[in-house]
């Protein structure tokens, strides 16, 4: 292994991608070059089974090395990596943003010691955290730069463990939003994606109460230079009227949002703890697409979530058609324990596989259809590598001939193959 830099494995979200990021620059300035660090997620049981997965994999290939773990599954359930032979360390979500840990690790590391898993952990209550810092970093590639606004979330959906894997809601000041992202379009980035956990419920705890679409309203007037805006997943039923009025009048904000719908049908959505009922969802794709004629629409769906009978998931299948969704990532459910959907009674796993699959093909004709639509259309392409690249509306590209890399070109659909356009 290289004995300069060390070595990152991140599952998981965007966020954590972006997190990445900023633990690099705190290892490398620690000094931490022969470490090994996993950043985790917790989402789902599969997503902790692959991070020990990945741990023992990297350990095998990078014998001797310290093996370090953090993330959402580390502030989770740390005894479960601590008790793994090959974790030297496992360190909680606000712990990994602190220079501090990486300095003290340094220190701890040359030793070598042989604690017990207990000795093991540097995890705090996330709780009781109640700001997040702006981190700065150089963005990812040539390409598309990502800039965390928000962590942490203050709803607690039946199924879901992440705020108790982030915290509860933390807006980053809006003043260090525009600084970073003025820095970043210095740097020759073309495309800024606003990224958080809950990013809807950005404002809440700031002075004044400021909301989403007042920091979007701000990012593009005083960043005039910034050519394209992206807002990632967002919470429909929480849009203000400031974002609505910037996705109708601003041509910056791209007209692609990701929606965090989870199922169709409203008992299961009452059950999930949610806060939208199926006609919420259906009304604010309707009212989107008046004011953006041509918007496209992502969304989360889960499937198989506890007590759903098979009428209910047709309502989750029909919401596809009825929200004119296009982009889908579909979760087959599984119990996360100390949640309260893993004490209801629970659907049986080949049922959840089926509808999964039947979610994803319904998703995969609807991204199909509406790539057909597309062709012969010209569209303004922000390119990711020699032949590849997205449109406005977040679809990718292939191209037949090189392109200069991190630009945004005037293409024409000429096709499309499994939902990608060809220019």
């Amino acid at each position: 292994m290289n004995a300069e830099t060390p070595i990152f494995a991140t599952l998981g979200c965007r966020l954590n991608a972006y997190e990445t990021e900023a633990m690099k620059e705190l290892a490398a300035q620690a000094g931490l070059g022969n470490a090994v660090i996993v950043n985790t997620c917790a989402v789902t049981a599969e997503a902790v089974r692959k991070a020990k997965q990945e741990i023992r994999r990297l350990a095998r290939e990078n014998p001797g090395a310290p093996i370090l773990v953090t993330g959402c599954a580390a502030q989770t359930e740390p005894e479960t990596f601590a008790e793994m032979t090959e974790v030297t360390r496992v360190i909680g979500n606000h712990e990994k943003m602190q220079g501090e840990t990486w300095s003290g690790l340094r220190s701890e590391l040359a030793i070598p010691d042989l604690i017990g898993a207990t000795e093991k952990i540097r995890v705090d209550d996330i709780m009781s955290v109640k700001e997040t810092a702006g981190h700065l970093i150089d963005g990812f590639g040539r390409h598309r730069a990502y800039v965390q606004v928000q962590n942490g979330c203050d709803h607690r959906c039946t199924f879901c463990i992440i705020p108790y894997g982030r915290g509860n809601s933390r807006s980053v000041p809006a003043g260090v939003v525009v600084e970073q992202i003025k820095r970043l379009v210095g740097n020759g980035f073309n495309e800024v994606v606003l990224t958080g956990v809950d990013l809807t419920s950005w404002g809440a705890d700031l002075p004044g109460t400021p909301r989403l679409g007042d920091l979007v309203m701000r990012i593009l007037k005083l960043v005039p230079d910034l050519p394209r805006l992206r807002i990632s997943s967002i919470d429909s039923i929480e849009a203000d009227e400031n974002l609505m009025q910037a996705i109708a009048t601003e041509p910056r904000l791209m007209p692609h949002l990701h929606l965090s719908l989870q199922a169709g049908d409203d008992m299961i959505l009452k059950r999930m703890k949610r806060r939208h009922l199926r006609d919420d969802a259906i009304r604010f794709c309707e009212e989107a697409r008046k004011l953006r004629p041509g918007i496209v629409f992502g969304a989360d769906l889960i499937a198989g979530f506890p007590t759903e009978t098979e009428a209910m998931f047709d309502n989750s299948l029909k919401l596809i058609r009825d929200c004119g969704l296009t982009f889908l990532h579909v979760f087959p459910y599984s119990p996360r324990k100390g949640t309260p959907a893993a004490r209801m009674p629970q659907v049986k796993g080949p049922a959840i596989r089926e509808r999964a699959a039947r979610l994803r093909a319904e998703g995969q004709g609807a991204l199909t259809a509406w790539a057909a639509g597309e062709q012969g259309a010209t569209r303004a392409v922000l390119t990711e590598g020699p032949r590849m690249g997205r449109t406005e509306h977040f679809a990718e590209v292939e191209f037949a001939t090189d392109q200069p890399e991190g630009q945004i070109i005037t293409a024409r659909i000429t096709g499309t193959a499994a939902g990608r356009l060809i220019a």
